[in-house]
């Protein structure tokens, strides 16, 4: 088994960072054969073939469809076995990685706002409404609509995000704005 040291050998003979999301994937333990097997689908036999397909993966994280794809697979996977939901910390973590290459501005006030109001598991539907939520709305939620079908947890998001005074609402005009 190639285990947790193994792989943070390997980022390092790599030169990418063990925390990079593109290394996520690895991120676990693989049987020499998983190992090997991986390797020969993606054509990689030495270093320097792997260093490059990494920075091929990075760009396919700018790919819409790609990074969907990705956003969603990241949920089953870092799911603990038998479970339906994905443990709070687990999901913050995971957006804190998926969102770096995305840049949604307000994913680090959604992580807070989970810890200070949340403190629960995640469940899969909330998982892929952000995703659509961080591709729609913009972060001055100029084109939010309450309305709108969102889960009740994004709801009380943007509600936090008021409360906070990171978002305001003119209430005049019905504009909103948006402080980093």
């Amino acid at each position: 088994m190639i285990l947790v040291d193994g792989i943070t050998l390997l980022c390092n003979d790599l030169q990418v960072d063990p925390q990079d999301i593109v290394m996520a994937a690895t991120m676990c333990e693989f049987s020499k054969q998983e190992f090997i097997t991986g390797l020969q689908s993606l054509g990689i036999d030495s270093l320097e073939k792997f260093r490059e397909r990494i920075s091929f993966m990075r760009s396919e994280l700018k790919d819409e469809q790609k990074f969907r794809e990705i956003y969603n697979y990241a949920f089953g996977w870092a799911k603990e076995k038998g479970q339906k939901s994905l443990a709070l910390d687990t999901a913050i973590g995971m957006w804190q990685l998926l969102f770096a290459e995305k840049q949604w501005p307000l994913v680090d006030h959604w992580c807070q706002f989970l810890q200070a109001r949340h403190n629960k598991a995640i469940s899969r539907d909330t998982w892929s409404q952000l995703l659509e939520f961080a591709r729609i709305v913009v972060p001055a939620l100029s084109n939010y609509d309450p309305e709108g079908a969102w889960p009740y947890l994004i709801d009380e998001f943007v509600d936090y995000l008021t409360e906070c005074g990171i978002i305001q609402k003119d209430n005049v005009s019905d504009d909103w704005s948006y402080k980093l």
